[in-house]
């Protein structure tokens, strides 16, 4: 079976692991801090705290921005669930934006027009997050600059997109937005087996996502009570937090893996170009990319016609396709609490004809040209 996606684990990772293993430390030790720095240097981004996944990124984010009851937090249905989750589990509301016909991403346009209507409702989101899809950044001059205009936090949900570049600007540094998070998932560029990171300008969210990421608890005297300290075992809960920490072990694989970060987005780049020639004359619909943009390329969806038919003969020929995403408003714990199809009809419409043939580093020719020949088999081509 050639899989959708696949991680790329070289000797150097393997004995970076073994040696966290041979340590003093499997959790809270020197690694994390490395390969936060690892990140931020990466993405120009000042700071970069670390957590066990992107999921927990997302969500101590919303927590650092202060989201809460009572506020909106709006994302997009073409996405994992997990980027509207966070909201809940913030308990605020949640709301979502439609995509772009191109770039399956939010749509400004529908972003301009959801919150003209908004600011005549009261209900204004206190958090937007954009999601970047398949490698590619979201339209974030515009994305921010309305933002800006009606005073709302951005959270760039970047969990496709580390490597990625937008206005020549690596994604990351948070030059549209507060906060920037990535997922290192198996399948994606860059992986620590699970994991996730958020990358910040600001001194302030970076402490506060420190704390909400380990308990709420502190050890360094500036930022406790100001009470005479027991002894230098003493630490103090400012606040309430989870155990989100990102382990040793984790660590030390993501620093391995960031030192070929060019690299896997390089080789990524050259297989999609040449699904390009592959299936010029093909009656598929490739994915956009933008001049904006420089894409790390972590999916290559297409759009095919008899979606369900075309996914089962590659299945059944071992191309582990795959579909990304069935919109979040569609799902059934989303429509009990009221939304349903027809709601977001350009990723509803998106959705009907995707699949994700293979794309990962260690792809090779031949198999992306078992891949392509397979394809026009399954479309009777």
């Amino acid at each position: 079976m050639i899989p959708y996606g696949r991680q790329e684990i070289s000797d150097a990772d393997v004995e970076a692991v073994l040696t966290v293993l041979r340590s003093d430390f499997l959790t809270q030790g020197p690694s994390v801090p490395a390969f936060e720095k690892s990140v931020a240097t990466a993405c120009s981004a000042a700071h970069a705290v670390a957590v066990n996944s992107a999921t927990s990124a997302l969500h101590i984010a919303c927590m650092a921005l202060d989201l809460g009851p009572g506020d909106w937090l709006w994302t997009v249905p073409n996405t994992f669930v997990a980027s509207a989750n966070v909201g809940l589990y913030c308990g605020a509301d949640v709301s979502f934006v439609d995509v772009d016909p191109q770039t399956y991403m939010m749509c400004p346009d529908a972003l301009a027009e959801k919150l003209e209507i908004a600011e005549k409702a009261g209900t204004l989101p206190k958090v937007l997050i954009p999601v970047h899809f398949a490698g590619q950044s979201a339209a974030m001059d515009r994305i921010g600059a309305l933002a800006q205009q009606y005073g709302i936090r951005v959270i760039e949900d970047a969990s496709h997109a580390i490597g990625a570049s937008y206005l020549g600007a690596p994604v990351g540094n948070c030059a549209f937005s507060d906060i920037t998070v990535f997922s290192f998932h198996p399948v994606k560029i860059v992986t620590t087996a699970e994991g996730g990171v958020a990358t910040t300008q600001d001194a302030e969210l970076a402490r506060k996502m420190e704390l909400f990421r380990s308990h709420g608890v502190t050890r360094d005297p500036a930022s406790m009570t100001g009470e005479p300290l027991d002894g230098p075992w003493a630490y103090e809960q400012v606040t309430l937090g989870y155990n989100y920490r990102m382990t040793e072990l984790q660590a030390a694989l993501g620093v391995t893996q960031m030192t070929r970060l060019e690299e896997f987005v390089e080789r990524r780049n050259i297989l999609a170009r040449r699904y390009e020639t592959l299936l010029a004359q093909v009656p598929v619909t490739l994915p956009f990319q933008s001049r904006d943009s420089y894409s790390a390329l972590h999916l290559y969806p297409i759009q095919v016609a008899n979606r369900a038919e075309v996914f089962e003969r590659l299945r059944a020929a071992g191309i582990g396709v795959n579909v990304h995403y069935i919109p979040v408003h569609t799902q059934p714990f989303w429509r009990a609490r009221g939304f349903d199809w027809g709601d977001y009809p350009v990723a509803e419409n998106y959705y009907k004809n995707a699949i994700s043939i293979p794309l990962y580093f260690g792809l090779s020719f031949d198999e992306q040209d078992q891949v392509v020949a397979s394809l026009l088999e399954a479309i009777d081509v």
